[in-house]
């Protein structure tokens, strides 16, 4: 088996912003109706009211610098949610198994760079990433140094195919970026599929940075996390850290916050380095936190607004377009190859009807034959209201008339 990285795609590329891509290609053309824009997974449903308090009433703690490993009330209250959102029986230290992030893509970017040091992987490090992938994926790869391995998917789509990689990569890697659900196909994990991955990082020793803050958006059941995987092989959560936050959960993604968890020896290695290189959360944000991930009667209205607009937009675009609703997140990863490609299709229906939407190749890179797999594809983010969505669904099906 060979690894599948790509060949001509600097380590910056990979790391380019797909809404400045966009920006690019529509600047010259004027929109043909009032703008819809559904291209960024920014929430627009209202953050849970009684969080206004809370924030009130912790306003001093903007006078101080707050701790690299945050407040004892924040690691214990994420320590318990994890507990119990994913059943986690085996001992848990939230001091040494939980810092805060100012919301999830730094943490990302930053843990990357920690992991080859940690590791001690300076010799040619490689880190593996979905493609599509999201681009802060990308960015830890480029700050690392390391050399950016896209993986092919799976038969069936959305989730990276395993077998396609080889022991050579593996040894090499320091870091497997992953995602379940998945940004933005909306595929969840299995738990033998995450099994299999943590089985391959204690194997040949890097960490998997599970990428899980669509977690509490999905369809019927709740998505498995790295955490119980890593659990169920051995009763640790060596060699997995999983990432989260407000953003998607509560509708908060201006407050920037959001957690690492995991690996005991691995997470105060990395908050070793957040200490000197990157930002502290705000004291206030963390009391936000706090309440928030005590409560979970709003991220069950939350999802059941993001599930009525799926079942708007099955209704409209399902006879056209068969089955679009995915297992989790807010997306809708559509197929527009009949019409022409992701881009053709960004650009006619910004000038036409004035809906804006994502080109899925700009999620994506070119494989080693050159061939990116996303390029029939547009993002379709569920974020409007659901009369908004509506009528972007019947835009979307006006064009394509």
């Amino acid at each position: 088996m060979t690894s599948n990285a790509p060949k001509n795609t600097s380590k910056q590329a990979i790391a380019a912003s797909p809404f400045q891509r966009l920006r690019d290609l529509l600047q010259d053309i004027e929109p043909g109706k009032a703008p819809i824009s559904l291209t960024i997974g920014e929430p627009k449903h209202s953050p849970p009211a009684f969080l206004g308090k809370v924030l009130a009433d912790n306003l001093a703690g903007f006078g101080k610098y707050p701790p690299i490993l945050g407040t004892p009330e924040f690691r214990a209250t994420i320590g318990a949610w994890l507990q119990r959102r994913f059943a986690l029986t085996a001992p848990f230290d939230a001091d040494k198994q939980v810092i805060p992030l100012n919301g999830s893509r730094e943490g990302l970017v930053f843990g990357c760079v920690s992991a080859r040091d940690y590791l001690d992987k300076h010799e040619n490090p490689a880190v593996i990433l979905p493609n599509p992938y999201y681009q802060a994926y990308g960015a830890g790869a480029h700050m690392t140094g390391a050399e950016p391995v896209l993986l092919p998917e799976q038969s069936g789509g959305g989730l990276p195919d395993l077998d396609s990689l080889s022991t050579s990569l593996l040894d090499r890697t320091v870091a497997f970026y992953f995602a379940t659900p998945s940004n933005p196909q909306g595929t969840v994990a299995t738990l033998d599929y995450l099994k299999r991955l943590v089985t391959l990082a204690r194997k040949h020793n890097f960490i998997v940075f599970s990428d899980e803050c669509y977690s509490e958006i999905y369809r019927s059941s709740p998505p498995v996390g790295i955490l119980q995987a890593a659990e169920a092989l051995d009763g640790t959560h060596s060699h997995v850290v999983c990432f989260n936050s407000l953003s998607k959960r509560s509708n908060l993604p201006g407050l920037r916050c959001g957690f690492a968890a995991g690996d005991a020896n691995f997470l105060p290695f990395y908050a070793t380095f957040r200490n000197v290189a990157a930002p502290q959360v705000p004291l206030p944000a963390q009391a936000v936190a706090v309440a928030a991930f005590n409560d979970e009667t709003h991220v069950e209205d939350n999802r059941r607004l993001y599930n009525e607009k799926y079942e708007i937009a099955q209704t409209l675009l399902g006879p056209r377009f068969g089955n679009i609703t995915c297992a989790g997140g807010f997306f809708i990863w559509l197929d527009v190859r009949k019409w022409g490609s992701g881009e053709a299709i960004t650009r006619k229906l910004w000038q036409e009807q004035g809906l804006r939407v994502l080109p899925g190749e700009y999620l994506a890179a070119p494989m080693p034959n050159q061939t990116n797999p996303a390029t029939s594809f547009i993002r379709i983010a569920l974020v409007e209201n659901a009369e908004t969505t509506r009528a972007a669904c019947q835009r979307l099906l006006d064009c394509m008339e």
